[in-house]
């Protein structure tokens, strides 16, 4: 593969809160030249995301016992299908795209057991796409006892170049993670809950997939005793980097349970803004400004509550021009040729390797 030319590349992940497939399309070469094109997110098929779904609630640690083979397969061909369509409606053939970076679902993440798995088969997306495809971008960094996540900070610091710093660029996932960008230095590690904990609680209790806007949480109030209840967790207190799977919180989220539902919903709220803030006692100094990513950015709940919190701007990363859907999509394609090219994709600041680690599997189409 022709790797000192910056590369069309396409990239693919389903965040935590699994509310889709986001496909993103970028040129880059892996180092300071990123031009997005553009992206979308997907839906999965009908009852895939329940599948899915019912891993991770019933026993997700069956993603560490089991193949999962049939599962892996429906999840590959999904996101093959949301890149196909994807690239069907931009008009590019296989012969316009260099590379794909395969995130896939993240379904099992216990880095201290230095295990991760993410579905989604690179081999089978590259035969099927005629396109070769990098998956597996975890894997070497928790083998090499790194965390595995987050891996967004080198793409992060690419698209901040010349912006004044300090800089902390949040993302708003199913989990929140944060990267702290301040001349040559960049740490980054998960902060704790984000939406994941609110989804599935409104999805038991309102029969709705998420908290549209943050107006659930707006109705509520929030419990200080519950909350301080829940910020009393040694994580918050870890030292850095760190990361999260993505039910760590729930069995002690459960004490919401003994409050009204919008009342548990603000509470939850208020732990993602706490949990933020609590970051700021990993770094240096305090950030200028926050430029926060991912579908967490539409609770104006997280983005009212944060401003008034960190007491400086707040702002989505669409300031920037940036569409804040599809960062994360738009990374695994900026990794998967740094893959390509054996650069570094995580740094013992980021991920807590022993030193720059490469990672990634090529797979070619033949």
């Amino acid at each position: 593969m022709i790797v000192d030319r910056p590369l069309s590349v396409i990239g693919a992940i389903s965040g935590t809160s699994m509310d889709g497939i986001d496909v993103a399309w970028i040129e880059t070469d892996g180092l300071a030249h990123v031009r997005p094109f553009g992206g979308a997110t997907m839906p999965f098929p009908p009852g895939l995301r329940a599948k899915l779904k019912a891993l991770l609630d019933d026993d997700p640690s069956r993603a560490e016992r089991e193949p999962l083979v049939e599962l892996e397969e429906a999840v590959t061909d999904a996101f093959g299908a949301a890149i196909a369509a994807f690239m069907e409606g931009k008009g590019l053939d296989g012969s316009a795209v260099d590379l794909i970076g395969l995130h896939g679902q993240t379904v099992f993440h216990r880095p201290e057991r230095r295990f991760t798995r993410q579905l989604g088969l690179g081999q089978r997306m590259a035969r099927q796409l005629g396109v070769a495809v990098v998956d597996g971008f975890r894997l070497a960094d928790v083998a090499a006892g790194g965390q595995g996540a987050p891996l967004v900070p080198l793409y992060q610091a690419a698209l901040a170049a010349g912006l004044p710093k300090p800089l902390m660029v949040l993302n708003l996932g199913g989990v929140a993670n944060v990267t702290y960008l301040d001349s040559d230095q960049i740490i980054a590690f998960d902060t704790g809950p984000a939406s994941a904990l609110i989804d599935d609680f409104v999805a038991r209790r309102f029969a709705v997939a998420f908290d549209d806007g943050g107006q659930l949480a707006r109705q509520g109030r929030v419990d200080a005793s519950v909350l301080a209840a829940l910020m009393d967790n040694p994580f918050f207190a870890a030292p850095v980097p760190k990361s999260l799977d993505r039910n760590d919180f729930h069995e002690r989220a459960k004490i919401v349970n003994q409050l009204g539902d919008h009342d548990a919903v603000a509470t939850l709220a208020a732990l993602t803004i706490e949990s933020v803030a609590a970051a700021l006692a990993h770094v240096p100094r305090a950030p200028l400004r926050w430029l926060v990513a991912g579908g967490g950015r539409h609770n104006g709940v997280f983005m009212g509550g944060l401003a008034a919190r960190l007491g400086v701007p707040v702002e989505p990363i669409e300031t920037l021009g940036l569409d804040g859907d599809l960062i994360e999509a738009e990374c695994f394609g900026y990794l998967a040729v740094r893959s390509a090219r054996g650069l570094p994709l995580s740094l013992p600041s980021t991920t807590g390797v022993p030193k720059p680690l490469c990672g990634g599997r090529l797979w070619q189409p033949a």
